[in-house]
């Protein structure tokens, strides 16, 4: 189901892209929108492990600095057949981690030392079954293309603001300027914000597929799910001085959210994370 989910997001925002590209830009201005998006895009998927490693300070760990992370990603790798990521850790007390790379053989797993304080063995194998889950289904890449299309879609609005600042709606009959000026300017205010809504909708529904990816291969799906719990306690009281752009790559948001803002947040609600949790695993009891 968040499969499909993703695939209609993905749908949404590219005829999203289309359409406001020829409402706005024509062709020409969707196409040199979509190059710049991608470029930009492009440069953070390459080398969006290095970026947000050296932005977090995170460091790489030897298995003999961190046996107990490497032992249990060592075990979950081998059970997925999936390569061994590089481990870092940050030295932060509020409790996160994030998965990063642009494909299962350039990956690494990070985690902050506030999750190696409050997370028993179990609760740390569902966090990093999460994480590995990210991984294995190439959700870097997913996010980077929707970050293109939404980009793109951003760039268009303003090129069309500059173009309306100077003119660029003008030789215009009366009727068509009036109601195409009208149109325009909502689109240019109201496109961006779709498409932003879009690429958080296809967040949470990667966040829900590696809830469910985790669960399955750490074996028991409370472990994740107790560790969700202490997880959002536990950044509510120490929160991160994390970087918005780079929100989305925690397993739980180290930004604050809730009322409409939580239209806005690439996490769902902790609850229903919990509560599908805890479904999967009474579900086969």
């Amino acid at each position: 189901m968040n499969v499909l989910k993703t695939t209609v997001f993905m749908v949404f925002l590219t005829v999203l892209l289309v359409f406001v590209g020829a409402a706005l830009g024509g062709e020409n201005g969707a196409t040199i929108a979509f190059v710049i998006a991608f470029a930009l895009n492009g440069i953070s998927y390459w080398f969006s492990d290095k970026i947000v490693l050296a932005m977090y300070r995170a460091r790489p760990v030897t298995e003999t600095e961190l046996p107990l992370v490497h032992g249990i990603v060592t075990e979950l790798t081998q059970r997925a057949g999936m390569p061994m990521p590089k481990i870092y850790w940050i030295d932060s007390a509020s409790p996160n981690a994030f998965a990063t790379g642009r494909n299962p053989y350039h990956a690494a797993v990070a985690v902050t030392s506030g999750v190696l304080n409050i997370l028993n063995r179990e609760e740390l194998a569902g966090v990093l079954a999460h994480e590995l889950s990210h991984i294995r289904h190439r959700d870097i890449l997913i996010g980077t293309i929707a970050a293109t299309i939404a980009g793109a879609i951003s760039m268009l609005a303003n090129m069309a603001q500059w173009s309306l600042m100077f003119g660029g709606f003008g030789g215009r009959s009366d009727h068509r300027e009036r109601h195409g000026g009208i149109g325009a300017i909502a689109m240019m205010v109201l496109a961006p914000i779709a498409a932003m809504l879009i690429q958080m909708a296809i967040s949470r529904s990667r966040e829900f597929q590696a809830d469910a990816g985790g669960a399955k291969l750490c074996g028991n799906p409370l472990w994740l799910a107790n560790a969700l719990r202490k997880l959002h306690a536990g950044t509510a009281r120490i929160p991160l001085d994390a970087n918005p752009a780079t929100a989305h790559m925690f397993i739980v948001s180290p930004l604050s959210s809730g009322g409409w803002t939580s239209l806005f947040s690439t996490h769902p609600p902790m609850q229903e994370r919990v509560a599908r949790l805890e479904g999967m695993a009474y579900s086969v009891r």
